[in-house]
């Protein structure tokens, strides 16, 4: 029997990688490999609809193709070390796997802060069971409530929270507005307002320094001096990258896993990278690797990875005068036919907030300085343009349905840009 593709990871970035590497030609064995007991679920909803209380555990799960039916899932088992020349993932059960090829989809989990005091009360919101333990100390009416970190997951959360009916909500923040980076001090501005109109408040230019309370938080101290009172914060202050297990074997795990234009990780052809983890070159932009956190990049990453995979796999078949499949179909384009075009996505993220919608195309962060507003104006629905020396590298679209249309007629104008090679 021929060794399987390890697939280390389970979440969405790990169930399309195998999903697509089916549509590929490859029709070995696959395991998949999870540290969460749960199958794949999709993660959007758990700031949102799940928190509200109005979407269930059911109704986020991700329903897998019947390609991958006969696939092996090892769910609730995490992978502590890999051995790239040996060609060996090590399990924290004991068990060692060998493979043929391996993806690394182990995406990246809540970074926390390090300030003093009580860690009762404190959250993150990453996994279904980090939502859960969030909604059910939200069960009680009037809390007061302080999120740590004003992006899209604290926005987000700040949102719901509120229409839930908390007798208070704060986002603190270093920066001087939320979501500056992503959005310029225009749009963020707009951002900020829109949400205090709702209710939410702002501590902004304020670091955290310690929390109040003996047993459990009952506040959160800022630089300034001041206390913010608190019966449940939340800490969305960014993420790392779950790269530990990678140790060893001389990649580069700065931030993420660091891959070339084909997503292949440390020039080995039988490795790859998808999802979260995965740092690649910007090449339609301005190639430095990035890791990119959008919903989008999951499945992206996992066609890309797994066309080239396959291709490596059908070569190695070949060579050696197996009979195999692999290879066949899709993958045709990236083996015997001729090389797959480097990887070059068009990152799309969106983010629902009280009664209005984020929508983005492209990357605006690249250029927030030169932001033009392209469709409608602020206070209502608004497009910004986002320009690199002159050249629209991002959209952005902030309110209902009429300015998201907008900013999708911008879409393919991002798309017919030549990616920087």
């Amino acid at each position: 029997m021929r060794a399987p593709v390890v697939v280390v990871g389970a979440s969405l970035a790990g169930l399309r990688a195998a999903e697509q590497l089916r549509a590929a030609g490859w029709d070995g064995p696959i395991t998949l490999v999870g540290d969460e007991s749960h199958p794949p679920y999709n993660r959007p909803p758990l700031s949102k609809a799940f928190l509200a209380g109005t979407a269930s555990s059911a109704s986020l799960t991700l329903r897998p193709r019947p390609s991958v039916a006969d696939a092996t899932w090892l769910l609730g088992t995490r992978a502590v070390r890999a051995d790239l020349d040996r060609r060996t993932v090590d399990l924290v059960d004991g068990r060692t796997l060998p493979y043929r090829a391996l993806v690394i989809a182990t995406g990246t989990r809540p970074r926390r802060l390090t300030c003093p005091g009580p860690s009762a009360g404190r959250h993150t919101l990453r996994t279904l069971a980090d939502a859960r333990r969030l909604r059910a100390a939200l069960a009680e009416p009037g809390a007061r409530v302080v999120v740590v970190g004003a992006g899209f997951i604290g926005c987000e959360v700040a949102a719901t929270v509120s229409a839930l009916g908390a007798a208070d909500v704060t986002v603190v923040d270093p920066l001087p507005l939320p979501l500056l980076g992503p959005l310029g001090e225009s749009l963020a501005t707009e951002l900020r307002d829109r949400h205090e109109r709702r209710g939410v408040r702002f501590a902004l230019g304020r670091h955290v320094t310690g929390f109040a309370g003996r047993d459990r938080v009952t506040g959160v101290r800022l630089d300034d001096g001041g206390t913010l009172a608190a019966d449940v914060v939340v800490e969305s202050v960014g993420s790392l990258a779950n790269t530990e297990w990678l140790a060893g074997n001389g990649l580069d795990l700065t931030d993420g896993v660091l891959t070339d234009a084909h997503l292949r990780v440390g020039g080995r052809p039988d490795v790859v990278a998808v999802g979260d983890v995965a740092r690649f070159p910007g090449l339609r932009y301005d190639g430095v690797p990035r890791r990119v956190e959008h919903w989008s990049i999951p499945t992206d990453t996992a066609k890309h990875a797994a066309r080239v995979l396959t291709a490596h796999l059908a070569r190695a078949d070949a060579e050696a005068g197996a009979d195999t499949k692999a290879g066949t179909g899709a993958d045709a384009e990236a083996g015997f036919g001729g090389e797959l075009a480097p990887f070059a996505p068009l990152p799309t993220f969106w983010s629902d907030q009280h009664d209005f919608r984020l929508q983005s195309f492209g990357a605006p962060a690249l250029g927030t300085a030169d932001a033009r507003v392209l469709y409608g104006e602020p206070g209502a629905d608004v497009v910004v343009g986002y320009h690199r020396e002159g050249r629209l590298v991002g959209v952005v679209a902030l309110g209902g349905r009429a300015a998201v249309a907008a900013a999708a007629r911008h879409r393919a104008d991002l798309l017919q840009q030549s990616p920087t090679t």
